[in-house]
């Protein structure tokens, strides 16, 4: 046991010995070799600078190297979550989308609700819960297919019978609705799985007027047709569309609320990435641009380019699409029925200082525009204010009924009143009087004032559609209470015109029928073109909206591709 003892402590000792060693020698050496040796750094100091940045510039160039590598193969995305708010004008009074009158109802509707037709990103008809849309050879009888296993938000089935449901509603007089003069006419079944809608005349663009919202028929069969408007629905709707309803808000007494959405899980293209979808809308345009510079909502598409300047937060992004809108100053034909006086009424009105109001929306001298179909537009008839008022002064000598006077209607909406505004200063000086009424724009206005036609001039936005079809504001068959011809304007030449370029298939040959129409509309003045409407949409710069490229045919179009807007942005790798 010594032994083992005594043998420990000599490697014990011969190790520290050798330690003692190594440490002078290691000392020795750095003395040797580097602190003797540091008064020769100067004579090399250029050589070591070079290397130290070659050095730096390799680890410089390895991480952005790493850092190009790592983006190269990563892709800026959005995912699912989040809470998207929309400001939009107008009173919410109904969600039921038949009776849709304010910008605030309709984008609701549009958010809510699917239809069977429905624009596509380039503006034309395309397809939306219909699989297929197909007509004979006639274009009298169409056949609409349904995608297969389309659902309710409810979970229920949606089927042929809701479709059918729908389109009987829309026509029953009962139910006055924004959808009626495109199906008055139509009768409508099912065969052979699909749902077959037969017209009384030919209609080659009769699957743009497909575009109606499609109603549950297992909610509102037991509901009577006059009180549907009033019914739990139009407080509480069932939808097809991205989003399902949640709740609604009240804010203050002036009629401002706030509705919120939820993703529909059941939509056919697919749950929506954003979770909440909140429409909060405004009585004035003065509290949108509020919000807009305060950030508490998230876009708004309601602003006029005149508008548009006082939005000053730097959040946000202007995106500007033109629309298929119009707005026009239509003339009573059955109450200013000299065409004469209409023909100098348009001669003597400078449109330069009507259009003075405006901010960037294009000036539109007729019914049909270039979107629609390729045309030869006759020639503007020139301004001449003294030919035209000696021309009216001719006629108010014989017109007692014209010296009282003309009423001017529109709705208090964007530059209408502006507009109104400036063109009855031009019939002024014409030496015709005038006087101005500026409504509300909600259901009241067109079941009084539109329907009844209440006025000698009105000064009006109308949707001129994906197609130049013109039958709903020139056909004589509209100049009805409840038709669209807000003119009055009846003329069997061109109410023929009009219905044969429906039926011509021959794109050559339509366009005759559409240069016929326009040389009379030009002749016989039922209405005066003033502008075409843009769509000044501020969004927030960190969230993804409609894209620019899509071509909008009105305003809540832009929805169409909602279900992939997002706000919470995310980074995803891509496999090299």
């Amino acid at each position: 046991m010594k032994e083992k003892i005594g043998s420990g402590q000599k490697i014990t000792k011969k190790l520290i010995r050798f330690s003692k060693k190594v440490g002078e020698g290691s000392i020795e050496h750095v003395q040797e070799n580097v602190v003797e040796r540091l008064s020769h750094v100067h004579r090399v100091r250029l050589l070591i600078l070079e290397w130290s940045l070659l050095v730096i510039a390799i680890i410089f160039l390895s991480i952005t190297q790493a850092y190009w590598y790592s983006n190269s193969y990563a892709i800026h995305t959005f995912k699912r979550g989040g809470t998207y708010t929309e400001a939009t004008l107008g009173e919410v009074k109904s969600l039921n989308p038949l009776f849709a009158q304010t910008n605030s109802e309709k984008a609701l509707s549009k958010l809510m609700f699917a239809s069977l037709s429905s624009p596509d990103y380039s503006g034309h008809s395309g397809l939306d819960l219909a699989k297929s849309i197909r007509s004979d050879s006639t274009s009298k009888k169409w056949i609409v297919t349904l995608r297969d296993n389309l659902k309710w938000s409810d979970g229920a089935p949606l089927t042929n019978e809701d479709v059918i449901f729908t389109t009987e509603l829309i026509k029953n007089p009962l139910v006055n609705n924004n959808f009626s003069a495109n199906l008055s006419s139509v009768d409508v079944f099912e065969e052979e799985g699909s749902i077959v809608f037969e017209l009384t005349s030919p209609n080659v663009y009769f699957d743009s007027a497909l575009d109606f919202p499609i109603l549950p028929k297992h909610v509102l069969e037991s509901v009577s047709p006059e009180l549907i408007l009033e019914s739990n629905f139009s407080v509480k709707p069932i939808t097809s569309g991205a989003y399902a309803y949640n709740a609604t808000q009240n804010i203050g007494t002036s009629g401002e609320k706030v509705v919120y959405l939820v993703a529909n899980d059941n939509y056919y293209k697919g749950r929506p990435l954003i979770d909440s979808f909140v429409v909060h809308a405004f009585m004035k345009s003065d509290d949108i641009i509020n919000a807009l510079n305060n950030g508490t909502v998230t876009a708004s598409g309601e602003l006029t380019s005149e508008e548009a300047k006082r939005v000053s937060n730097n959040n946000f992004v202007e995106k500007q699409s033109g629309l298929n809108y119009g707005v026009y100053a239509f003339f009573d034909t059955a109450k200013v029925t000299n065409k004469k006086l209409r023909t100098a009424i348009r001669k003597g009105i400078d449109m330069n200082l009507v259009r003075e109001v405006l901010n960037g929306e294009q000036s539109l001298d007729f019914p049909i525009i270039a979107k629609q179909i390729d045309l030869e537009y006759p020639e503007s008839p020139k301004y001449d204010f003294n030919v035209a008022k000696s021309e009216i002064a001719e006629i108010l000598e014989k017109d007692t009924k014209l010296q009282a006077g003309l009423d001017i209607v529109t709705v208090d909406s964007g530059y209408l009143p502006a507009v109104t505004k400036a063109f009855a200063e031009q019939l002024d000086k014409l030496g015709i009087k005038t006087n101005v009424v500026v409504y509300d724009s909600d259901q009241d206005f067109v079941v009084n004032v539109l329907s009844q036609r209440q006025y000698d001039i009105l000064i009006y936005e109308i949707g001129l559609g994906s197609d130049p079809d013109v039958f709903a504001y020139y056909h004589s068959s509209e100049a009805t209470e409840n038709g669209h011809n807000l003119s009055n304007y009846k003329n069997s030449v061109v109410s023929d015109s009009i219905l044969s370029a429906r039926a011509t298939k021959n794109i050559d040959l339509r366009k005759k029928k559409y240069q016929f129409f326009l040389d009379y509309f030009m002749s016989d003045v039922p209405a005066i073109g003033i502008y075409q409407t843009n769509m000044n949409y501020f969004v927030n710069k960190n969230v993804r909206s409609y894209s620019s490229d899509n071509r909008l045919v009105t305003a809540t179009d832009r929805f169409v591709d909602v279900n992939k807007w997002g706000v919470i942005q995310a980074t995803k790798n891509r496999t090299p």
